[in-house]
């Protein structure tokens, strides 16, 4: 069991958002869930069923439940986002009569709540998000070789062996494509956006030409476009922009994509079965892809308003992630697999530092201990991220 870093309200009303396997449902249980609690789950099939047919369904439970209820939960809303109709009411109707309820509603897309109804809730319910593990909350027995193989959902945990891992994880994929994407009827053909997954996940982390992805799965642009729109609705993954000081610039230039976990990655791009091994290519672009995950993760969970984006110059020198912090100045951040950190592989994030402007310049290592080269501060992952204030 891992002592999870969200902390919702217990009071006011509470929409809890996460890709499917990130627990929400176990914590809201754990937590929320008592005998004064009414409990909706919608991946129930009868019970999705009873509210799409009579939504008044909800109100005649919750009348019957007597004068000691104390909060609703429903389970997977977007499927019926209408709902959300009703609980605006019963929100409201509740702190007129001086019994206000809560409400707390758990989601794996925020695809349909972003219409109708979902704008009612503004102000009315907070919104937050739940992650798989970060490596605080997995504790003593974070092991970071196999964090970058199999990721941090939840349930990967309660497998013991490789072979299961890797069953669980391809079976989460399939899983995606046919409770998010298939049965939710958001795309209209399902081999094509199949298709545009794998070469997604190879994509991983990479600049993004939406045409030549068109190219390679036989499609336009502006469907790939709308499908890594599914993927950032869904919570599958989200985009990371290219970092300019207008923000009309970074809206015309290309972002990169990652996925919300390196074992979901690693089984869309079919590569489970080869074991990651430090000094190589692949295992430096997945402990990028962790470092990047883990930083929004843990700034989400804090509450910091920080905004991410990676820079490039002209002559294609990269910086792999900079992140803006209100009232502070923004940190360049280079990200490396090594265990040690040669002075001159930070002498090109040293160069653009000196050219940006204010700001804070950090290589992100397995080094095992803090050094500084001129600008650039070299440190273990763990103490760097406490340093930009997480």
């Amino acid at each position: 069991m891992f002592e999870r870093t969200l902390n919702p309200s217990k009071i006011n009303s509470f929409i809890l958002f996460g890709a499917r396997g990130t627990g929400k449902s176990t914590y809201v249980i754990e937590h929320y869930v008592t005998q004064k609690t009414l409990f909706f789950d919608l991946l129930n099939p009868e019970e999705e069923a009873r509210l799409l047919k009579s939504p008044q369904y909800l109100i005649e439970r919750m009348h019957g439940a007597g004068p000691g209820l104390r909060r609703v939960v429903i389970d997977e809303v977007q499927k019926l986002p209408k709902l959300l109709d009703l609980v605006h009411q019963q929100i409201e109707g509740s702190k007129r009569e001086g019994h206000p309820l809560q409400f707390i509603l758990l989601g794996s897309s925020a695809r349909k709540l972003r219409r109708g109804a979902a704008n009612l809730l503004a102000g009315r319910a907070f919104v937050y998000y739940l992650f798989p593990l970060t490596h605080r909350e997995i504790g003593p027995s974070f092991d970071l070789t196999a964090i970058l193989q199999y990721g941090s959902l939840p349930a990967v945990f309660s497998y013991d062996t490789p072979v299961d891992k890797r069953l669980f994880l391809e079976a989460y994929a399939r899983t995606y494509l046919k409770e998010e994407i298939w049965n939710e009827q958001i795309i209209r053909k399902l081999e094509p956006f199949a298709l545009f997954l794998e070469v997604a996940a190879q994509g991983n982390g990479k600049i993004l030409n939406f045409s030549k992805i068109g190219r390679d799965i036989g499609t336009d642009t502006k469907t790939v476009q709308s499908y890594y729109q599914i993927l950032e609705d869904t919570l599958a993954g989200f985009l990371l922009p290219a970092y300019h000081r207008s923000v009309r610039k970074r809206q015309t230039t290309a972002p990169k994509f990652y996925f919300c976990d390196t074992g979901v990655k690693r089984a869309l791009d079919g590569t489970l079965t080869v074991n990651l091994l430090p000094q190589t290519y692949a295992y430096g672009d997945a402990f990028e892809h962790f470092i990047i995950l883990e930083i929004a993760r843990l700034c989400a969970y804090r509450g910091n308003n920080y905004r991410f984006s990676y820079f490039r110059t002209h002559e294609d020198a990269e910086v792999d992630l900079i992140v803006e912090r209100p009232g502070q100045p923004p940190v360049l951040i280079e990200i490396k697999s090594a265990e040690y950190v040669d002075p001159m592989e930070v002498k090109s994030l040293e160069r653009i530092a000196n050219d940006f402007g204010p700001c804070e310049g950090i290589c992100l290592s397995r080094d095992q201990h803090k050094r500084k080269v001129g600008k650039v501060l070299i440190a273990p992952w763990q103490e760097g991220m406490q340093h930009i204030g997480l």
